[in-house]
């Protein structure tokens, strides 16, 4: 909290004995499509030598489409080391696709008892996990009625979708990463989702039943696009 504006915008998060607890940081991570790669090797080659926090995906729609999925706490590192990366050869010899780009932020939900964990270190633990290599990545927007229910109702219907996801990490299917992009993307999205896990039907078969919730069926403005991958090339997370 600002001493000049009282106004507190740190993501919050609760203590074991209850004490509220908060930290002003949270991760940046952004996901940018291209194609006609003809040699997926140049690229890990090239991200090897410059150790980039990030992932590499193959798209699954597109023989010769990629996706990079690079993450930070600074968002000037987008503007800089990452541009610097993009603007040689080979990635600056790729066709962008910008209808799937999509950037998001971390964020807490308030009941998160190490915000260290939740908001920086699992988030790039799941993206560059070995035995999670598929990946689905969609934006979505809430429609203007689900603002309008009380915060009863919304926590009901965020608890079944949640729900859902949780019980297939339990059974070790897939596990999400959620964003925040709000202003963010052309398109003012309110979410960025990431689903990964060891198969691609799993993540599949959650959008699925995803669309049977009353916020997707009821309350969801606009869904997509999907990118579907499989990653290639991880950075390590140690």
């Amino acid at each position: 909290m600002t001493e000049t504006t009282g106004l507190d915008i740190r993501e919050k998060g609760r203590a074991a004995d209850g004490r509220e607890i908060a930290l002003d940081r949270r991760l940046f991570m952004q996901l940018l499509a291209f194609g006609d790669c003809r040699d997926t090797a140049l690229l890990t080659a090239a991200l090897d030598e410059y150790h980039l926090p990030g992932v590499l995906y193959a798209d699954i729609n597109d023989p010769r489409g990629i996706a990079l999925l690079t993450f930070s706490e600074d968002p000037d590192f987008f503007l800089s080391d990452l541009r610097t990366f993009l603007s040689h050869p080979p990635f600056a010899d790729l066709l962008p696709k910008p209808e799937l780009t999509m950037l998001g932020r971390t964020y807490a939900l308030g009941y998160e008892d190490d915000l260290v964990r939740a908001l920086l270190d699992r988030p790039r633990e799941k993206v560059c996990n070995p035995a999670m290599p598929w990946a689905i990545w969609y934006p979505l927007r809430r429609a203007g009625s689900f603002e309008q229910l009380s915060a009863q109702e919304q926590r009901t219907i965020l608890m079944e979708h949640g729900g859902i996801g949780m019980a297939y990490g339990r059974a070790g299917y897939g596990t999400d990463i959620r964003l925040m992009c709000h202003g963010l993307d052309k398109n003012d999205n309110d979410f960025v989702v990431g689903l990964v896990g060891p198969d691609l039907y799993p993540l599949s078969s959650i959008v699925q039943r995803m669309r049977k919730t009353k916020q997707t069926s009821l309350h969801l403005e606009r869904l997509g696009p999907f990118f579907t991958g499989k990653a290639i090339w991880q950075a390590p997370t140690s």
